[in-house]
């Protein structure tokens, strides 16, 4: 629980997304747009989030995320769409407060 924030490159930016998380829910806001998501936690490691308002069919299908490791207030994760493992993605997220 907290907020966090998470870079990656797109296009050869660097784009950052800020969220906070509860133990049910993300709100995200990434380029000016707020979104959010609820969470369901399969382990302590392990969760699934979905679009509560999915604005394509895209955004309708969710994303487990699986955090690899963790160091001081970062941690390592994969994520994919559900059932498509096979592109999944690592990225690191760090904790801001």
């Amino acid at each position: 629980m907290g907020s966090f924030e998470f870079s990656t490159l797109i296009n050869g930016e660097i784009k950052t997304s800020y969220f906070s998380r509860t133990e049910d829910l993300e709100i995200e806001t990434y380029e000016g747009k707020i979104d959010s998501a609820s969470i369901r936690w399969v382990n302590d490691c392990e969760c699934i989030l979905t679009k509560l308002n999915p604005k394509s069919n895209q955004d309708k299908r969710p994303v487990q995320i699986k955090i690899l490791s963790t160091e001081g207030n970062a941690y390592t994760f994969e994520y994919s769409l559900v059932g498509k493992s096979d592109n999944k993605q690592r990225g690191t997220i760090k904790k801001i407060k």
